[in-house]
C-alpha cells in the first residue's frame, strides 16, 4: 500500500511538471498593452516605467534577446511591444515580461504564470536588463 501510495506521489510530482513545462502560452493573454505610470513591485511580478529615449525597446530586446531561456512569446520592437517568456533552467517555469515603447517612456510588466509569489525573481531579471542601459 505504501508502494502504491509513493509511486501516486511521483506521478503527480512528474505531471504537473510537464504541465509547467508544456502548457501553451497564449498570446492573447500575456502580450497586452500596459497602462501603468509608475514603477510597483508586486508579489508576482514587476511594472517598471522608464524614461529612455525613443530606442529604448531596442536596447532592451538587446540584452533580454541575451538572456539564457528568453524568447520572444510575440510582438517585436517594429511594432512598439515585445512580450518575452523566460523559463528555469531546471523546472521550466515560465515568466512573461511585456515591454512597450511610449515615446520616450518604455513600460515593463515582469510577472509569473504559476504560484502566487514570485520571490524577486521577476523584479530582478527586469532591473538586470535595466541596470544594462
Amino acid at each position: 500500500m505504501k508502494k502504491m501510495a509513493l509511486w501516486a506521489v511521483v506521478a503527480l510530482v512528474v505531471g504537473a511538471g510537464a504541465y509547467v513545462r508544456l502548457a501553451p502560452s497564449d498570446p492573447a493573454r500575456w502580450h497586452v498593452a500596459l497602462v501603468s505610470t509608475e514603477s510597483q513591485n508586486l508579489p508576482g511580478g514587476v511594472l517598471r516605467v522608464v524614461e529612455t529615449g525613443p530606442d529604448g525597446l531596442q536596447r532592451l530586446d538587446e540584452i533580454a534577446q541575451t538572456t539564457p531561456g528568453t524568447k520572444v512569446l510575440a510582438g517585436s520592437v517594429s511594432e512598439g511591444m515585445i512580450t518575452y517568456i523566460t523559463r528555469t533552467k531546471w523546472i521550466g517555469f515560465p515568466d512573461y515580461t511585456t515591454a512597450q515603447q511610449d515615446g520616450d517612456t518604455l513600460r515593463i510588466h515582469g510577472r509569473l504564470r504559476f504560484g502566487r509569489k514570485d520571490f524577486g525573481v521577476n523584479r530582478a531579471r527586469v532591473d538586470g536588463w535595466l541596470a544594462q542601459f
